[in-house]
């Protein structure tokens, strides 16, 4: 990094902390639990959709994909595409749901729809997953590229980029993130664009992008492919055709249909039209991400990069191919990236926290300035428990596949309470926790019975299983009270003309490159 690299470098760290303190406090982010966990409701689609891919990209995408696209190649970005049409689904059948029953959290949607012991059970394991997951990987994965770059010890690394979380979002809330996110996506894609075009053109020997690009497809064109054959060694990240229609519907429907610090971006949209456009407009920045957090990596495997693990993809091509300059704009993009993650989840613990533990069992009477302050002493809590834990990470190869893996040992049972819940009116609350209590077994069981299946077959298998528990038990009980089905008309899933072009244009665009890339 050159001096440039590094004034640019902290110019626009000082700029995303100014802005969302200045934006965030000008709109009295601070004055009620309403505005600090949902931006007053507030917030337009632009804002909603940046905002929820600022949550998403993150060192997970940057690195963890980057290294994925090392190790796998283009088939990893199955993620991000798939992704562009599970966002489509959220927005028109969950969202609806939602917004019509004035849900603001996950917990609260299952208190309302089954019981309160649900409710705190979910709320205990999706603030400790938040916290020992989500949390810890994108500051490790963060400060790996601090390490790879600056030279920077990974623990201060870590410790940076949470005090640099601290600074902004603690004291304001979910407006000061929205208010920076899309800042740093624009940023970010630009950045993210001019950094694959460095590296494809330097595979091509400098000789322009197109050379670059064909060239990769003439040397690796086994990166090149979206389905993995059964011999590829990659098979268990992705099994073959398998990748697009079995489990990872599963992980996405729960990581952004049921996962709060994705959802609550939608819940401060000022209405649900708004919040659907912005979900197909993150659905439109999904299908760019591949070129951005994918191709670099198979770029450094083109160039013959000497890594030590695969996640040091994405630091060598900024380290080794993007000049002095261009470089500090891009790692300063990154790195706000980070933390606007980082950011997300603290926001979205604290509130889990705060409205569904603090306020029912602790302090029913609580102020709204009461609740504000526990929401930001339980972030700096998360966010202190995550940098004491981030290090103990740096065993993993590819962190990326540790957090879908493990995320996925969950996922099968919390989508499964949620659709049944929410499209089943005979779904029991006894079925419900059931189907709560063995997620997490039955992943295990298959995982330990049958070691050789792909994790996303594992998750599909899971999903059939509990859901097969949750049907016969809601069957069998015949004494629980069934009035706490949904009402739910189909008046509310009804999309205006726009929302529909686009999400056909998005349903082509996928076909188009399933068909190129097979």
């Amino acid at each position: 990094m050159s001096n440039l690299d590094i004034i640019i470098f902290v110019v626009y760290g000082v700029i995303i902390i100014g802005v969302g303190n200045f934006l965030a406090r000008s709109k009295g982010s601070g004055q009620s639990s309403e505005n600090y966990f949902f931006a007053n409701k507030t917030l337009p689609w632009f804002l909603v959709g940046s905002s929820i891919i600022a949550a998403n990209i993150s060192a997970e995408q940057f690195i963890g994909m980057s290294g994925s696209g090392f190790a796998i190649g283009l088939g990893i970005a199955t993620y991000e595409w798939i992704a562009a049409l599970i966002l489509i689904v959220v927005a028109k059948y969950f969202l609806p749901v939602f917004i019509d029953k004035k849900i603001f959290t996950m917990p609260q949607f299952l208190a309302l729809r089954y019981d309160n012991r649900i409710k705190t059970i979910l709320a205990i394991f999706w603030i400790s997953l938040f916290v020992f997951v989500n949390l810890t990987s994108i500051l490790y994965l963060g400060a790996l590229t601090l390490k790879s770059i600056f030279g920077i010890k990974l623990i201060y690394g870590i410790i940076g980029l949470a005090v640099f979380s601290l600074l902004y979002t603690i004291v304001n809330g979910l407006k000061a993130i929205a208010s920076t996110d899309i800042i740093q996506v624009f940023f970010l894609l630009i950045g993210g664009l001019v950094t694959t075009w460095f590296a494809v053109n330097s595979v091509g020997g400098n000789t322009g992008i197109i050379n670059g690009f064909e060239t990769m497809f003439a040397e690796i064109p086994d990166k090149f492919h979206m389905i993995i054959k059964h011999t590829d060694p990659n098979y268990f990240y992705l099994p073959g055709i398998r990748a697009i229609v079995g489990g990872i519907w599963i992980a996405g429907i729960y990581y952004f249909g049921a996962n709060q610090y994705i959802i609550q971006k939608a819940f401060g949209a000022k209405s649900l039209r708004e919040a659907q456009r912005g979900m197909v407009f993150a659905g439109y920045l999904k299908l760019i991400l591949p070129f951005v957090v994918v191709i670099p990596g198979i770029a450094a495997f083109a160039l013959g990069a000497d890594l030590a693990k695969p996640d040091e993809a994405y630091p060598w091509i900024l380290a080794n191919i993007v000049p002095a300059g261009i470089k500090g704009l891009i790692f300063a993009a990154l790195i706000a990236a980070i933390v606007s993650s980082f950011s997300a989840i603290i926001n979205s613990t604290s509130t889990i926290f705060t409205i569904d533990l603090y306020k029912p069992y602790i302090n029913k009477n609580a102020s709204e300035k009461q609740l504000v302050t526990v929401g930001r002493i339980s972030g700096v809590a998360a966010m202190a428990i995550a940098v004491i834990v981030a290090p103990l990470l740096g065993s993993i190869d590819q962190a990326f596949q540790f957090i879908q893996e493990y995320t996925g040992m969950i996922s099968p049972g919390i989508t499964a309470i949620f659709v049944f819940g929410m499209f089943w009116k005979r779904t029991t609350s006894t079925a419900a926790l059931w189907g709560t209590i063995l997620s997490i077994p039955v992943s295990a069981a298959i995982k330990f019975l049958i070691p050789g299946m792909p994790f996303l077959d594992q998750m599909m298998v899971s999903f059939i299983i509990i859901s097969i528990v949750i049907v016969v038990i809601s069957l069998l009980d015949k004494k629980e009270n069934q009035t706490k089905g949904l009402e739910i008309s189909r008046q509310i899933f009804r999309t205006d003309k726009l929302f529909n072009l686009l999400s056909i244009i998005i349903l082509i665009i996928f076909s188009a490159i399933y068909i190129i890339f097979w």
